[in-house]
């Protein structure tokens, strides 16, 4: 496995570590689409906003998001997922992203800025509940705590997976975590997130 970013947000080797974006010097989730790359650079115009140009590590990976049906999501999965906290205590599920065996990592539960309010909770899956209209409710574990998370019927579930360099071009709608670059001078990624078919990452 490639070297992982620490903290926060990256992706990176076989991995995809989601945690909570810092205040306005910290790492920032973007999602957008590439308007320019090259061997040192990506170009990417998000929905609102001007284009950020960001500079990518010599080591730079791909991961594919591929959509999976709700049942892969399974005890002992180590998920992440977008939510929206309930009056109950619970979170309900904006998107559900399955890691790979063995990877256990951005685990906990924190902000997030997919929607206004969301957080992220990366844990184990404990006990599968099949919930109304083939949804599903989830135990999930991390290392300060628990929640229950009701991921919808129609909600979208992924698997990530490793992918080509190829695959991030010109026209691609993308997910990544800008980290400060040391020093200033602008911010880096070690990783860019693309979804399969040119579908845009949901998390």
């Amino acid at each position: 496995m490639k070297r992982l970013l620490p903290p926060i947000a990256a992706l990176a080797g076989a991995a995809l570590v989601l945690a909570a974006p810092a205040p306005a010097a910290g790492p920032e989730p973007i999602r957008g689409v590439v308007t320019k790359i090259d061997a040192g650079q990506i170009t990417v115009r998000p929905k609102s906003g001007a284009p950020r140009t960001i500079t990518l590590t010599p080591d730079w990976s791909v991961q594919v998001t591929k959509p999976i049906a709700i049942s892969e999501i399974k005890e002992g999965s180590f998920i992440g997922t977008s939510e929206i906290p309930q009056e109950d205590g619970s979170g309900k599920s904006l998107e559900v992203h399955v890691f790979p065996p063995g990877v256990k990592i951005g685990e906990g539960h924190y902000a997030w800025n997919l929607r206004k309010g969301s957080m992220m909770t990366n844990g184990t899956v404990g006990k599968v509940t099949t919930g109304a209209r083939g949804g599903r409710e989830l135990q999930v574990s991390y290392s300060t705590g628990q929640r229950k998370i009701v991921v919808p019927p129609k909600v979208p579930v992924v698997q990530i997976t490793n992918g080509d360099r190829s695959l991030v071009k010109t026209g691609a709608k993308v997910f990544l975590v800008a980290f400060p670059k040391p020093g200033g001078g602008g911010e880096i990624t070690g990783a860019v997130a693309v979804g399969e078919k040119g579908a845009a990452p949901p998390m």
